[in-house]
Order: C-alpha cells, then structure tokens, then sequence
C-alpha cells in the first residue's frame, strides 16, 4: 500500500507530520543548523520531503538569479574568445530569464564575442514568452518578488526598454538567440543543435522523481562536446553526485561556495521544501563533487565539434561579472 495514499479524516498523516516538523524547524537559530546533530535532523526532515513530496513544475524565476554562476560562465568561456563562435544550450528554458542572463553577462563583458545560443523547453507557452521577450511589471519571479527584483536599476536599464505596462529585452541581447520546443532528453534535440561548449540545465531536474532525473542527466549529457561543459543546478544532490561520480565528470572548484550560496531562495527553503538546497559540508570526503554545479565532460559526445581548448577543472579568474551589464545600453 503507498503510504502516501493513506487518508486520516481526509487528511494525510505524512503530510502532517512534514508540518509539524518543518514548524518545529523553523524555530531553530541560522547559527545552529551547521551543528551535526541538527543538520542531520535537516537532512533526515529534506529526505522524507523529497521522498512524498508531489512534484511539478515552476515557470517562477529571476534575471541575474545566480550571479557567482553566471561569473563562471565568462570565466570558462574566456578560452573560445579566439574561436569562431562559443556554442551555448540552455535546457529548460522557462521564460527566457536565464537566457537572457547569459548572454547579457556574456555580450556585456566581450562586446565582440560570438555567442549562439540554443534555448530548449517542453513548454510550448512559455517559450513563445521567451521568444517574445516582453514582460510585464508584475511579472512573478517567486513568492511576492517579481522577475526583475534581483536586478539593479542600472542593470534593468541596461538590459530592457520600458513603458507603462511592460520590459522588452533590448535587440542586442536577443541576438543569436534560437529558441526550441521539446524534450531535453529527445535524441532529436541533439541532432537539431548539435554539440555545444556549454550546456545549461539548471532547475528543472529537481521537479522530476529522482529516477527520471537521473535518466535525463545521463541524457543530456549527450550534447556536450568533448572537453565541454555541463552546468546543472537544482537537481536532486544523491542524483547529480551518483551520475558525475559514474561518468567521470571533473567537477569545477572555481566559485564553487559562492554559486552555492548565490541562490538565496533555494537555500531558505531547505529542508522544508523537496527543491531546497542544503548547506555546505566540507566534512564530505566527497564535498567538491557533491556541490559543484559545474562540471567538464571529458569522454566523447556524439558529433564531430571541435571541443573545448586549455581549461582546466580550476580556471584562471577573468576580471568579469553580471555587474559589467549596466555599462552597455
């Protein structure tokens, strides 16, 4: 019988007592979580949720959600300046936010760097959004904030053309931008865009069952060109952690706390809620692998793409941010 199912005057007794935990959880001081005993109470308390949890997915986000991530993204781009194009995929694109994050960040700090991007989801709605790249002011990012709150006014000014109802992304970052319908997994999506430098796919996974998400990681996986690199994000850790350990992915340690903690809301949330991101431990023998999100794929993907050139698992800095965006307009 699915334990899940079971019903007390209509009410599920798992369910009650994940709130009577999580209550309980949110009584207890920031500066005692990283104690053992109380961070194993989290992990046990994060395991149940993710194990009854009823997952779906979210269109909610931000511009400039991660910006330590986004830094990383320059940083392992700056190798391909002296190639003909850096070949970017962003899988679950939602409504384009992180899209255009990237290639912002990106355009911003390499006014003359070639930059393509593919940009994937399942969603046929929220990609003709993406396409479009107008919204409005109310637009929701999560809770009570909306898209555009992470961003400061320079940035807003930077990236978007306002009036009185909405925000249009600016020509100059729509550039280059190919937006597709479909699964990430499908076989057809690789054969569509082909191998790419990097691959995005961050914060849909997490929304999966845990045996799905590990399907679609080993799948995606796929687009990667030899040498290239996967970033991935809001996925199970036991997931992630499993499949880069299994494949050999080198994880990358460049900002690697930093990304970590640069997304506030998914850190909150742990470990009331099955997407929440718990905290850093470095007592893991296996801590690099666990909590990088950005990984090189060193075995062959299929295709014949030149791959990456001279970057290494710890890259040298690149004096660039999301914070150069405010001086191109």
């Amino acid at each position: 019988m699915n334990a899940a199912g079971v019903r007390v005057f209509g009410k599920s007794p798992i369910g009650a007592f994940l709130r009577v935990n999580q209550s309980i959880w949110n009584c207890i001081p920031a500066t005692a979580i990283d104690h053992r005993p109380v961070r194993a109470c989290g992990g046990a308390l994060h395991a149940l949720v993710r194990r009854w949890a009823t997952r779906r997915h979210y269109t909610g986000t931000f511009f400039l959600r991660n910006r330590p991530q986004l830094e990383l993204i320059c940083r392992l781009s700056a190798d391909r300046e002296s190639a003909s194009m850096l070949h970017i995929a962003v899988l679950g694109c939602s409504t384009g936010a992180e899209v255009y994050s990237i290639v912002a960040t990106l355009r911003s700090a390499r006014p003359f760097f070639k930059v393509d991007l593919h940009a994937v989801d399942i969603s046929p709605a929220v990609v003709a959004v993406a396409r479009e790249g107008a919204y409005p002011r109310t637009s929701p990012g999560s809770a009570n904030a909306t898209i555009f709150d992470r961003l400061t006014p320079a940035e807003r000014q930077a990236m978007f053309e306002e009036d009185a109802e909405q925000l249009r992304v600016r020509s100059w970052i729509k550039e280059r931008v190919a937006w597709h319908v479909g699964d990430a997994a499908d076989p057809a999506i690789a054969a569509l865009i082909g191998p790419q430098d990097i691959v995005v796919a961050n914060n849909f996974l997490c929304h999966m069952s845990p045996r799905d998400a590990e399907r679609c990681l080993r799948k995606i996986v796929r687009l990667v060109s030899p040498g290239g690199y996967l970033i991935v994000s809001g996925v199970d850790l036991d997931v992630r952690a499993r499949v880069a350990a299994d494949l050999g992915w080198q994880p990358v340690t460049d900002l690697l706390e930093d990304i970590h903690d640069g997304d506030a809301a998914v850190r909150r949330d742990w470990p009331a809620q099955y997407w929440g991101l718990e905290p850093l431990n470095k007592r893991r023998r296996d801590w690099r692998v666990r909590y990088a999100t950005a990984f090189r794929v060193t075995g062959a993907a299929e295709g014949g793409q030149t791959p990456f050139a001279g970057l290494g698992s710890d890259p040298g800095q690149t004096p660039t941010s999301a914070r150069t965006i405010a001086r191109q307009v």
